[in-house]
């Protein structure tokens, strides 16, 4: 409830307007119907009519307040609502961009997907509710209550006796609505988690005629969701039925009584409408709150969701103690570095990694799958950071940075190149926002992509679908390339970023590279050694240990593990 309170209270001039319209309206509910009992009394029972058409003409006119009341208060709470979810969509969206890799494994993507919309829309719902019924309903209970026990204490009686059956109700309701709507939520996150698997990986699973073996996955979770949103539903849609029908033995003996009470004298027939009226507002009034209190565990539920992301203290953060000014340089020493995955100490999967890369250097990173290759140079940029010893930028440890100025001078090739919808130019200009329409172009020309651009129909206008999916592989690796070339980078990184690229194309992009990286530290991690035979040194791990570093010619003397690597690969020629 505190995160619903924390930003509701962001908009005080907005409650303020809705307060005034709640009571507002609840003034024009209970004075219809006193008017109408002094209409009836004085005006009917007296053959008034001049007075029953002067009240007549007041009924309209509260009638009219009450409509502008009733369209205030939508308008107002609505108001609220929109702006207080947008708010914690943009919160839960900047606290996300903070997260490291190992927020993302904890929680899940699909599960974060789910807090950023359904979450949050079951709390904008509530929050509805409480801005118009949960505001209102105490207020007219109160007053109906009031006016119930000032008109005939002797009927009150009977609306007294109700209530502690009706709240008992609703405590029970509400206990158990909370374990189902924490299941609920539970599911519909595996619901998203097998779509989006589904989705990504369509190919495959057509590729392997696993369709029927996906449907029955869904089916599963989908089957859970269904059954615990049932569970869910059937508890609520006990509680109107029983509510009506207390309401109605309340309603059956007040109108009893008020008859006998009416016959001996004691009670105008006008007195009797209004009671009937106020009991009709104490009642209803109950029961919507009532239903709002109910609506509570599952808003609860979603909001202690979205707290946990807000509380996640990211691993990965700036050192407001000690931060470095960056400078025009790029060299950059492994300094005997260990990691381990958060929660795994005990099996690093780098060991004791020492090495240096200096301004116009190519350092290149070869092994094994699963030597940790992309784990090492993921250190660079702090998606993770070491576990023991120092990885040195420009002779500063990288956690002495401020993340933006460390990610700055890098410019980063992941494995699998993730580009973004929209067009190319949108596309390259995420390396560099004011970039120009010649460096778009020489930073194509430079990752070799050049030509498939000017063969596109709009050229740097073409649009990308999703994730690039209408561009072959290649062309997506040469675009990522092109998107961090243009950013003049101080040290790049690439993530076995050519596999996609064949024998003449790498060639060629390595070296019009070469001749723009004079001054910056070059890494890359690639699996065909004609890819780095030329690097200037050459790491060669295993199992995540350091076994050989040296040029191509060296290690092929000095390490056998690379001789291996390289005799797969190469001909007798060269290998000589």
């Amino acid at each position: 409830m505190k995160l619903m309170l924390r930003y509701t209270l962001r908009y005080k001039k907005l409650l303020l307007f809705d307060f005034i319209s709640v009571f507002g309206f609840i003034l024009i509910e209970l004075g219809l119907p006193t008017i109408l009992a002094m209409m009836i009394d004085k005006g009917i029972g007296n053959n008034d009519f001049d007075y029953v058409q002067r009240m007549g003409i007041v009924m309209i006119a509260i009638t009219v307040i009450g409509i502008i009341m009733s369209i205030s208060l939508r308008y107002f709470s609505s108001q609220i609502t929109s702006r207080m979810v947008a708010a914690i969509r943009d919160d839960l969206f900047e606290k996300v961009q903070t997260f490291s890799h190992s927020e993302y494994e904890q929680i899940g993507v699909p599960s974060l997907i789910t807090r950023a919309t359904n979450d949050a829309y079951q709390i904008m719902l509530f929050m509805q509710n409480i801005l118009t019924t949960g505001f209102m309903t105490p207020m007219m209970f109160g007053m109906s209550l009031y006016l119930i026990m000032r008109t005939s204490p002797g009927l009150g009686f009977y609306v007294l006796l109700a209530l502690p059956i009706l709240l008992l109700a609703v405590i029970l309701i509400a206990k158990y609505s909370e374990p189902l709507s924490t299941k609920q939520q539970k599911n519909l996150d595996n619901i998203n988690g097998i779509l989006r698997e589904n989705l990504s990986g369509l190919r495959v699973i057509r590729a392997f005629v696993n369709e029927k073996f996906e449907e029955m996955r869904f089916r599963l979770v989908n089957d859970a969701y269904t059954n615990s949103s049932k569970s869910l539903f059937h508890l609520m849609a006990v509680a109107q039925p029983g509510f009506f029908f207390l309401f109605n033995i309340v309603m059956v003996l007040i109108i009893w009584n008020g008859t006998v009470q009416i016959s001996d004298g004691s009670l105008a027939v006008g007195t009797l409408i209004a009671f009937i009226e106020y009991i009709f507002h104490a009642l209803f009034s109950f029961m919507l709150f009532a239903t709002v209190f109910m609506m509570y565990p599952r808003a609860n539920v979603s909001a202690q969701r979205i707290q946990e992301v807000f509380d996640m203290d990211p691993l990965i953060k700036d050192n407001p103690e000690k931060t470095v000014e960056p400078t025009k340089k790029s060299s950059l020493e492994f300094r005997d570095v260990t990691f381990a995955y958060p929660g795994h100490a005990e099996s690093p999967v780098i060991r004791n990694v020492s090495f240096t890369a200096n301004p116009g250097e190519t350092v290149a990173f070869i092994g094994s799958t699963g030597s940790g290759k992309s784990t090492l140079i993921q250190l660079i940029p702090r998606f993770y950071d070491v576990t023991a010893g120092q990885v040195l930028v420009d002779g500063q440890d990288v956690r002495d940075y401020r993340l933006k100025d460390l990610r700055e001078k890098i410019g980063y090739i992941p494995q699998k190149a993730q580009l973004f919808t929209g067009t190319i130019a949108d596309n390259l200009r995420y390396g560099k926002k004011d970039a120009t329409q010649e460096e778009m172009e020489l930073a194509a020309e430079i990752a070799q992509a050049a030509d498939f651009i000017a063969q596109k129909p709009d050229g740097y206008q073409e649009e990308l679908a999703e994730g690039g999916s209408n561009f072959s592989g290649g062309q997506k690796q040469r675009l990522a390339i092109a998107r961090a070339v243009i950013r003049r980078p101080e040290i790049y990184i690439f993530d076995d970023s050519f596999s996609a690229l064949d024998y003449q194309t790498d060639a060629k992009l390595r070296a019009r590279l070469k001749k723009e990286t004079t001054d910056s530290a070059v890494l890359i991690v690639a699996q065909r050694v004609g890819t780095i035979m030329h690097a200037d040194k050459i790491v060669v791990l295993n199992e995540g240990d350091v076994v050989g570093i040296g040029s191509h010619r060296e290690l092929l003397e000095k390490c056998p593990i690379y001789y291996d690597i390289a005799a797969s690969q190469l001909s007798k020629e060269e290998l000589a």
